[in-house]
């Protein structure tokens, strides 16, 4: 075998979020969620670290040279999800109640499915977010 590990220890993964404004939604990540600002690259983009992960939020383009057939779009329907990210959390219901106080709107309060307890909600571009308790 050749060449570099993959992955490897040093490796680190980022979460890119395309989105309509930045400004916004870096507010929303701060404040809502308790990520912090990591590095900001103009209104363009930003660079938030939250739960040990790096959330890279940038504006939409179309095609470049290293990616000549895609175009970057915020969601175009909050209701059709090709992705979301979930987070485990011990206490889903204590965590609703914190982020709804904090402005996060839910699709509808925690649901207790048996085997785990979760509920969902959208940051502002409508990207869609869980928290789930196990059991």
């Amino acid at each position: 075998m050749t060449g570099t590990p993959f992955p490897s220890p040093d490796m680190e993964m980022t979460l890119l979020l395309v989105v309509d404004d930045v400004e916004r939604s870096k507010a929303w990540y701060v404040d809502v969620l308790g990520a912090t600002v990591h590095r900001e690259y103009g209104v363009s983009s930003c660079v938030l670290r939250f739960l040990d992960n790096w959330l890279l939020l940038v504006t939409g383009g179309g095609p470049s040279d290293d990616k000549p057939t895609v175009s970057m779009t915020p969601p175009v329907d909050a209701d059709r999800v090709s992705a979301e990210v979930t987070i485990r959390e011990p206490d889903c219901q204590g965590a609703y109640q914190t982020l709804r106080d904090r402005g996060a709107e839910f699709l509808s309060p925690p649901v207790d499915r048996g085997p785990e307890t979760r509920a969902f909600f959208r940051d502002p571009d409508g990207h869609l977010w869980e928290i789930s308790q196990s059991g």
